[in-house]
């Protein structure tokens, strides 16, 4: 949207540690061989787009106050700047993850996964989610899932037990008919569903998870969703509170001047999401052209945002979620069907296009 407006004329710099960007939900169709972890893989180097510029670094130190960044390579001062550095995974904090289970939220572990679910054929599965909140919340249901259609495609799946753990009352809480739809498929595929309980450690040696209640579950194949929190160098730099940056949820301002946070590594009412984090940087971009032209600024940011959700079985389903533009929160379900299916489809594609294209 910047170098739209403004072209050249406005010097744009993107820092991001990795050389690519991958969608959330591609993991998933990593993890059950959909696709193969390179081919999700979309290269920054292939933006080219005036007045943007893309650097490979490892941003070491923030100076909120300064709007200064230091990376591995440099120093950079902003006369606006824009924290989107995400949620990381915390695995000290669950005893045991790291070393007696998998997970498949990192690239890294979905393709582990894409070598380990194949191979497995008899046993208990426990899909265990550690703490909320966590980015995209339906993903864990969407795991057990399309575990289940991978187990009864081998036809393996009568000699396995697959057991979801999640810390939230309801797999999707602000949309009851959505909650209701999953539940309703996690009974007819004899998923045992354990809501309100989170995943307090693993034990790999006995091949056990407890939770939080002192219950303990036993595994033959853990799948974990980690606890998250902002990265370290962000908690370093005085922004957090309670683990993530606060902001101002009309205008994901925070509380240094100039400086923004969006994206799952701020607090701003709404679910942390890719969707949510696109939305909060229209608004922040808005804000942005508003500024420098000296013109009015745009509407406060809405929450609003649609998420696909694999049904298993080649169906989709969407929710479509409003968090901050009426009194409470709302989400309306859309049953599965094959024009969703070319929907989501259409969600990655446009946007492949638009910012790498």
């Amino acid at each position: 949207m910047l170098s739209e407006a403004f072209g050249g004329d406005l010097e744009v710099t993107l820092i991001d540690k990795t050389d690519a960007f991958v969608f959330g939900f591609s993991k998933l169709d990593v993890m059950f061989g959909r696709t193969t972890a390179d081919a999700v893989r979309l290269p920054y180097s292939d933006i080219v787009k005036p007045g943007v510029r893309f650097r490979q670094e490892t941003i070491t130190a923030i100076d909120p106050e300064r709007r200064w960044v230091t990376t591995d390579a440099g120093d950079y001062e902003a006369d606006i700047l824009v924290i989107a550095l995400g949620a990381d995974y915390d695995f000290d904090a669950t005893p045991g993850l790291a070393d007696g289970g998998n997970e498949f939220y990192t690239e890294a572990g979905a393709a582990r996964l894409a070598e380990i679910v194949p191979t497995f054929s008899e046993g208990r599965v426990v899909i265990g989610v550690c703490d909320a909140p966590y980015k995209c919340p339906p993903a864990p249901s969407e795991c057990a899932l399309l575990l289940d259609d991978a187990l009864t495609a081998r036809g393996v799946r009568d000699a396995c037990e697959i057991s979801f753990v999640l810390p939230l009352g309801r797999p999707v809480p602000p949309s009851p008919e959505t909650s209701a739809a999953l539940e309703s498929e996690f009974a007819a595929r004899n998923i045992t569903f354990i809501p309100g309980r989170r995943i307090s450690s693993v034990d790999g040696a006995r091949n056990v998870t407890a939770l939080d209640d002192g219950t303990e579950l036993p595994f033959e194949l853990f799948l974990g969703v980690p606890k998250h929190r902002a990265p370290d160098v962000v908690i370093a730099s005085g922004m957090t509170e309670d683990g993530y940056v606060p902001v101002e949820s009309a205008t994901l301002r925070t509380r240094y001047p100039g400086v923004f946070a969006i994206g799952d590594v701020a607090t701003a009412g709404v679910p942390k999401a890719g969707v949510f984090a696109e939305g909060a940087a229209r608004v922040v971009a808005r804000q942005v052209i508003a500024e420098v032209r000296d013109s009015e600024g745009p509407g406060p940011y809405d929450g609003r945002g649609s998420c696909y959700i694999e049904f298993g079985s080649g169906r989709v389903g969407r929710v479509d979620i409003d968090f901050l533009s009426g009194p409470t929160k709302t989400g309306s379900f859309n049953a599965p069907s094959a024009a969703l299916v070319a929907e989501k489809e259409h969600f990655g594609s446009s946007r492949r296009a638009r910012w790498f294209g």
